[in-house]
């Protein structure tokens, strides 16, 4: 019966591969799973190994009506995958003027799927906004929206959470409280990735129902076409997304409004999940520890001087400017932190 829609506010953040990901997981628990790929680049099924040689899918035969029972490829755990199928770019945005005419070309084969009461389906969509994002929103029980651990998103913060990626007025009314958040490609190696990963999950609260490793098990995944799973079900990204395959377990069986347990309150949480930290301000020589009991950021080393000289000593932070320069001006977007 639930509908799970995946989707993102901009391309290349992985959305498709946690949704095939995810729905490979759910499919392992027992779970009746179809995942329903509605995304033009035709991209889900090179995560389950199907021949690159078929042109066919479901949406690429959409004009002609077709039963969409016959198109189904079923995996090995039980998973069902209907495929996109390849089309040409004219093509695609010939069936988005058609389906703007026509919303039951999507709409009928849709409640069909989810007139089973047994049955999960989970829908890769487009990056941004779409005809087919406006049409199966009213249907999500969630609508999961995937980021990417970087500075675009921790900049994208007011769009996206206030999810007027979905479109404008009254969609934007109805859908926001369905919408919630996967952040993917955490580096926490990298001091950026984390920063931004810790804006995000501060912003969005409960809403963030986990997050994904930057993890080269994914891709390895990927070019053996065969699911995470299988290939390193131990990885730090299996971990991370099965966390979040509970949590989605959590969400789709509640109503369609916000859930009465949410799934932060059911399943532990990745580090960057837990109350995240207000990064230290550079201008102080000692910045204190985050609230999350973590070493201060290091100082940088000590400048080393060569035999017989010695240097000034170089406090840590900006330095004043000399007396003939003006005192720089901070930037209209410093106050974000705040």
């Amino acid at each position: 019966m639930p509908l799970i829609i995946f989707a993102s506010p901009k391309g290349g953040v992985g959305k498709t591969t946690l949704a095939a990901n995810l729905a490979d997981m759910l499919a392992q628990s027992g779970r009746p799973v179809l995942l329903l790929d509605l995304d033009p680049q035709n991209a889900a099924r090179l995560h389950f190994g199907l021949p690159l040689a078929e042109p066919g899918g479901f949406m690429a035969a959409l004009a002609r009506r077709p039963d969409w029972r016959q198109m189904i490829w079923r995996m090995p755990n039980g998973l069902m995958l209907l495929p996109h199928g390849a089309m040409p770019l004219r093509a695609s945005l010939e069936q988005a003027l058609m389906l703007e005419q026509d919303p039951g070309l999507l709409h009928q084969p849709l409640r069909e799927m989810l007139a089973d009461p047994n049955l999960t389906v989970i829908a890769d969509l487009p990056p941004g906004p779409s005809q087919v994002l406006a049409l199966t929103a009213p249907l999500a029980a969630v609508i999961v929206t995937v980021l990417r651990s970087e500075a675009i998103s921790a900049a994208m913060l007011g769009e996206v959470e206030s999810g007027r990626f979905l479109g404008h007025g009254t969609v934007t009314a109805l859908f926001a409280n369905r919408l919630h958040f996967v952040l993917n490609g955490v580096a926490m190696q990298s001091r950026l990735s984390r920063t931004a990963a810790e804006a995000v999950a501060q912003h969005l609260g409960p809403r963030l129902l986990g997050a994904v490793s930057q993890d080269e098990s994914l891709a390895e995944a990927l070019a053996q076409m065969r699911p995470l799973r299988e290939v390193a079900p131990a990885s730090a990204a299996a971990r991370d997304l099965q966390h979040i395959a509970q949590a989605l377990a959590v969400l789709s069986q509640g109503p369609v409004a916000e859930p009465a347990v949410h799934p932060a309150a059911a399943f532990p949480q990745p580090p960057f999940a837990q109350p995240p930290f207000t990064p230290p301000s550079f201008a102080q020589p000692q910045p204190a520890p985050p609230p999350y009991g973590g070493p201060p950021y290091p100082a940088p080393p000590p400048h080393e001087a060569p035999p017989g000289h010695a240097l000034p000593a170089q406090p840590y932070g900006p330095q004043p400017p000399a007396p003939h320069q003006a005192a720089p001006q901070a930037p209209a977007w410093a106050g974000w932190r705040a």
